[in-house]
């Protein structure tokens, strides 16, 4: 009760307290545009995301670097002598581009995290048919974890998941939820899904 005697005296309500204020979006917002990596080597993940993926390249720019100011640390806060040797963008299907970069820096750290750590990611294909792409990303000879594995209860029942690496480590997941999955009978919002894209 004396909570509630401040509250008051403060001109304040519970409700008020209970409920966060709901930010404005960022103005113009559309959706995920490119997601970007930075790759060891280029020509190696190039390869992978067109012969194994079947990403298509768009195009191909740079270098970039700064070799006096600090440009690139202002603008994308690396080391001031950091260089994009190239940014190759690519198109993949009916979803998020890819934007591989091949970076040199003096401060360069090659240390590709795990889902467990902080910073840790992967990108999830879609696919029509996920014991297909398991036994084809087997038969490429990569690194393909336990799976596929389908879900069955709570929230996301109706997908099958399947995570696997590229060449040089980064994470993958191959999903595909072709009824859709438990979550949607709720109402509420729907994940975008490239198969129904107009959702």
């Amino acid at each position: 009760m004396k909570t509630l005697a401040v509250l008051a005296l403060l001109g304040l309500s519970v409700s008020t307290l209970a409920v966060p204020a709901l930010a404005e979006p960022l103005p113009g917002i559309r959706g995920v545009n490119h997601i970007g990596i930075t790759v060891p080597d280029l020509a190696e993940a190039e390869a992978f995301f067109t012969d194994v993926l079947a990403c298509q390249k768009a195009t191909a720019f740079g270098p970039f670097g700064d070799n006096t100011g600090t440009f690139m640390q202002d603008v994308l806060d690396v080391d001031s002598r950091a260089v994009i040797e190239q940014i190759t963008l690519m198109r993949c299907g009916f979803g998020s581009n890819i934007e591989l970069f091949h970076y040199t820096a003096p401060d360069q750290k090659n240390v590709t995290p795990r889902n467990s750590d902080i910073g840790g990611h992967h990108i999830a294909f879609y696919v029509d048919d996920i014991d297909a792409a398991a036994a084809y990303l087997r038969d490429k000879g990569l690194k393909v974890n336990m799976g596929p594995i389908p879900v069955s209860e709570g929230p996301a029942a109706g997908q099958s998941i399947l995570y696997f690496s590229a060449p040089w480590g980064l994470q993958l997941e191959a999903i595909s939820f072709p009824q859709g999955m438990a979550y949607e009978k709720d109402g509420g919002p729907v994940l975008w899904s490239n198969t129904a894209p107009e959702k």
